[in-house]
């Protein structure tokens, strides 16, 4: 087996665990969303991979959970029915998880022990499990945030365990396609108009997606999409009163409900003219097929990006939408994240 074949078994293995990863974010809003992210109290690495198997099972964890403030606190009416409808999210979203780490781990071994994986690419394939470890940790340590008196887990947590999923997520992706689509010299020649401005404009894209999911990832926490259900307008006012009503200052990007969802707002419309404009520009170049058709997807997901977007706030955050949305987003960081490592590729050197 030759050693490019080797490398696009090693890619397409990473596209797998890439999407997994993909259903694990979607899957981890919809647990937020139904508010089920609390129903498991404990974490139990080996032993948690079995549900309740019996009727007193079932009531033990419904026993212990009342026993925590979200139950005392939001759901004290709720019977064993619909504690049932939300632990089963909570625990398909922790066993996806441990599935993940598994999916990584094991073809990880098999491909050292075949002798498939260059020490440069061994390093960033531990590095990756090591990451994942860590988001398994976080992710406890957001929901623990939600035990205690006030049942919420923190938004900077929330934030934290999102920022670290999306990060992970990017960097397997960066890897995939760098091993799927190797560098080509003569396309390097072909393709020379291809400018380092372009291409850096292209990795600021990334890193403009990646800070507007995490704004978003902010009014989530917040539960900021539940107020101020109109669009452009905030309290009939383009730019609201009370932006800067918390003290110190930098709480208000954080904390204040209001600023938040602004913040977003103020982001995801730049983002919006900013991808416009890339895509205006790039489209002028000569630039390989599979360049154009990724552009072209690009723009098309932002159009219908946004428009979940508005259409989320101004429905009050109904469950189907939300998490349309923020798959929206993930689709559309997975765009940039293509065009911009294919215009690396295709760029002749300095």
């Amino acid at each position: 087996m030759t050693v490019l074949k080797q490398q696009r078994i090693i890619a397409i293995w990473l596209f797998i665990c890439a999407g997994t990863i993909f259903g694990m974010v979607i899957l981890g809003g919809i647990t937020r969303l139904t508010n089920s992210g609390l129903s498991m109290v404990e974490w139990a690495p080996i032993m948690g991979i079995l549900p309740p198997l019996s009727q007193a099972e079932w009531l033990e964890n419904f026993l212990l959970y009342q026993q925590f403030p979200e139950y005392k606190v939001m759901n004290q009416t709720m019977d064993l029915a619909g504690f049932k409808s939300i632990y089963w999210f909570e625990y398909s979203h922790r066993i996806l998880g441990r599935f993940i780490g598994f999916l990584f781990f094991f073809p990880m071994i098999f491909f050292f022990l075949k002798g498939w994986v260059k020490p440069s690419l061994k390093l960033k394939l531990i590095a990756m499990f090591i990451l994942g470890g860590l988001q398994g940790l976080l992710g406890w340590y957001m929901v623990k945030s939600g035990l205690v008196n006030n049942p919420h887990v923190s938004q900077y947590r929330l934030v934290a365990h999102l920022g670290l999923a999306l990060f992970v997520y990017a960097y397997i992706l960066w890897i995939a396609l760098g091993l799927y689509f190797p560098k080509d010299e003569n396309n390097k020649l072909k393709y020379s108009s291809i400018t380092p401005i372009l291409r850096s404009y292209a990795v600021l894209l990334v890193l403009f997606v990646f800070i507007t999911l995490l704004s978003g990832g902010f009014v989530a926490g917040l539960k900021a999409g539940h107020v101020f259900n109109t669009f452009p307008l905030m309290n009939g006012q383009l730019i609201p009163d009370g932006l800067f009503s918390l003290s110190p200052l930098w709480r208000n990007f954080f904390e204040n409900i209001m600023t938040v969802q602004f913040d977003h707002r103020v982001i995801a419309t730049t983002l919006f003219i900013s991808m416009i404009i890339f895509h205006l520009v790039a489209t002028q170049l000569k630039l390989p097929n599979k360049i154009r058709l990724a552009l072209n997807l690009m723009l098309i997901m932002l159009v219908i990006q946004v428009s979940l977007g508005i259409s989320t706030l101004l429905l009050h955050v109904p469950i189907l939408l939300a998490a349309s949305h923020q798959a929206g987003a993930l689709i559309l960081l997975t765009l940039v994240l293509f065009v911009a490592h294919q215009l690396k590729n295709q760029s002749r050197p300095l």
